[in-house]
């Protein structure tokens, strides 16, 4: 049986349970539930600390997990990432009290307060900078202003609570995040249904990307309206009973949609419907 760790709590446990729902596998716990058994696909769901996940399949104890790109890189897990998901985006930075203007490779000596010292160590022995690692288990922002540190790195969303502490990003992120999941290191032994996990997985991160169009064009513009919906790789283009009129077809992508329903109109198509893909393969 194949097994699966899934984050116990928080953005990434809500989007895992959504994407693994959607691939048609049953991992919601109706309570308090640490593992959740999905007989008719022969995997078994497993609810885990996002910071642990990595660990536990890294050891082999689990097949495959989802969790954090910053976790797994902090972690330094045993682990291969199989495939970026799309959603629990973050990006890591070092900030600093809004009145200083330094650059992170001018950090030599600070004290940097984070609760991810292997990804801030890696950092600074890249840049050639000596630092001191404060480590914490959260609310790094306060850690300044109680003179414990000099500077933080932490996981950057929409930037308030910096803010709300009278501090500023500086430089570049260190890392980008997204969920992502992982399996073991070269483990090329993993079970038949890995692979139907996988694809499943793919195609419902494929079907959040595009949309179904369908609209009636005249004959005479068919041309120009497959340029601007070409499919993946043809439009499918049917008769009409109106004499030199056609259906037409194809998949666009969700970020064109707009564009593309006002490229249409602007050509005489008529009846334009956009619909969504629930999941698909190409």
């Amino acid at each position: 049986m194949l097994k699966i760790a899934i984050p116990n709590k928080g953005a990434l446990s809500e989007g895992a349970i959504a994407l693994v729902n959607a691939a048609g596998y049953r991992c919601k716990p109706t309570g308090r539930e640490l593992a959740v058994r999905d007989v008719a696909n022969n995997v078994e769901f497993f609810f885990i600390r996002p910071r642990d996940i990595a660990v536990y399949v890294g050891n082999g104890v689990i097949d495959m997990g989802i969790t954090g790109r910053d976790l797994t890189a902090d972690g330094s897990a045993n682990v291969d990432e199989l495939l970026p998901l799309g959603f629990g985006g973050s990006r890591f930075f070092y900030a600093l009290p809004k009145e200083k203007n330094l650059t992170p490779d001018q950090f030599g000596g600070f004290r940097i307060a984070t609760s991810y010292p292997n990804i801030v160590r890696a950092d600074m022995v890249g840049r050639g900078v000596p630092v001191s690692i404060v480590e914490l288990d959260g609310a790094v922002e306060i850690s300044i202003r109680l003179g414990v540190a000099d500077a933080i790195a932490d996981v950057v969303e929409s930037g308030r609570t910096l803010e709300e502490a009278g501090l500023k990003t500086v430089g570049d992120p260190i890392l980008v995040s997204e969920a992502v999941l992982v399996a073991r290191k070269g483990n090329n032994t993993l079970p038949p249904e890995a692979s139907t996990f996988l694809s499943r997985v793919k195609g419902i991160l494929l079907a959040r990307e595009y949309a179904m169009v369908e609209y009636d064009i005249p004959e005479t513009v068919l041309d120009k309206a497959c340029a601007i919906t070409p499919g993946v790789e043809s439009p499918t283009i049917s008769p009409l009973s109106e004499k030199a009129w056609v259906a037409v077809k194809a998949m666009i992508r969700n970020k064109e949609i707009n564009r593309v329903i006002d490229d249409l109109a602007a050509i005489g198509a008529k009846g334009i419907i956009v619909t969504d893909i629930r999941t698909c393969r190409i």
